[in-house]
């Protein structure tokens, strides 16, 4: 909660100003996603069907029913959020302008919060929540940046809690996606009246370094984990 009303903008560049070590790369940044495609044949009609026309129309049939088995395969390659918006309990945000999908839970609502992209939260658990926010950058890999625990353990105390609380490390990991490095890790903050239990995954593409959170307070958290980490997990950029 007082995490999504810090300045992000602020912080963000305090957190990249973090690593005077790095040199800055100039260039443009471009990452090919691959896509896994299925490609249908239809086994050649034997000569025996052009005979007649009575013969012909079956092998039509399965040629024409191959097609489009074929035609709905490329759509669903094409679009990774078809996959997405299936999933029950969970409703599907794509944002094709800065290129990142994710899914959050059903029945939390859009809440504006300066500073922050997109935030989603629960109106009766407000410490359940998920935020979106970018900020322009001239690296081309999060791992410019260094190790997964030492970036989450810079970013946690410069970005994603306030001064004041008392934060812990739990467990910061890199995953590969479609050839796209990202770093996610878990994390407690601690503020004198809740505790507030999180995960993160960040990764950079586009000029931008993506950060989403999602948590829950640690009263809830067994309860809230599995949904939580279903949020993490979906987070996706595409170039754009």
């Amino acid at each position: 909660m007082a995490s999504l009303q810090n300045s992000p903008s602020i912080n963000y560049t305090l957190f990249l100003n973090s690593f005077p070590q790095l040199q800055k790369h100039n260039g443009a940044f471009s990452c090919c996603r691959r896509r896994f495609s299925l490609l249908v044949r239809a086994q050649q009609a034997p000569s025996s069907l052009t005979v007649s026309s009575s013969q012909d129309r079956p092998g039509r049939r399965h040629i024409i029913a191959a097609g489009i088995f074929a035609s709905w395969v490329s759509l669903v390659n094409q679009n990774s959020v078809f996959a997405a918006e299936n999933k029950k309990g969970f409703l599907p945000v794509t944002d094709k302008k800065d290129g990142y999908t994710f899914l959050y839970p059903f029945g939390w609502q859009e809440v504006i919060i300066d500073g922050q992209d997109k935030v989603f939260k629960d109106v009766i658990e407000p410490l359940e929540n998920v935020s979106v926010n970018l900020l322009p950058t001239s690296k081309q890999d999060i791992r410019d940046f260094g190790p997964p625990e030492q970036v989450a353990e810079t970013l946690i105390k410069k970005v994603l809690a306030p001064p004041n609380q008392k934060t812990k490390l739990i467990e910061a990991k890199e995953q590969d996606v479609d050839g796209k490095a990202y770093y996610t890790f878990e994390f407690i903050a601690k503020a004198p009246n809740y505790t507030r239990h999180a995960l993160s995954t960040i990764s950079i593409a586009n000029g931008k370094f993506y950060t989403l959170t999602t948590g829950a307070n640690e009263r809830r958290w067994e309860k809230m984990k599995d949904k939580l980490h279903t949020v993490i997990d979906s987070f996706k950029i595409s170039n754009v």
